[in-house]
């Protein structure tokens, strides 16, 4: 028997191939339970920033999307972006990323009695 892929399967597969640079990396799961349906999506390491955009601002539509085809479905649908074998995980801001510069020993700061 074939597997028929749902009307939310259908519609996350589409817009995220068309986005991404491997389309044939995308793997697209769904589980159902108590809470509601779970769309797991799997995409190739290079194209982890392509889905997720500047501040989260692509995976953040993605699943506005996605909420809707499920309400118009009469089904809570959620979606989980897995993070690729070989992904670099969260970024870790240095301080000197921050914008602010560090005060050279000396600089006057010191000697002020407050």
């Amino acid at each position: 028997m074939a597997d028929k892929k749902t009307v939310d399967e259908q519609f996350l597969d589409y817009v995220v191939k068309s986005l991404v640079d491997h389309p044939e990396s995308v793997k697209v799961d769904r589980k159902v339970d108590e809470m509601g349906v779970l769309l797991s999506l799997n995409v190739h390491a290079e194209d982890m920033g392509q889905i997720v955009g500047r501040e989260g601002s692509t995976a953040r539509a993605i699943r506005t999307l996605v909420r809707i085809i499920g309400l118009k479905n009469h089904a809570r649908v959620n979606l989980k972006i897995e993070e690729p074998e070989g992904g670099r995980g969260p970024r870790v801001r240095r301080p000197e990323e921050s914008g602010y510069e560090r005060r050279p020993e000396g600089s006057g700061l010191d000697e002020l009695k407050l």
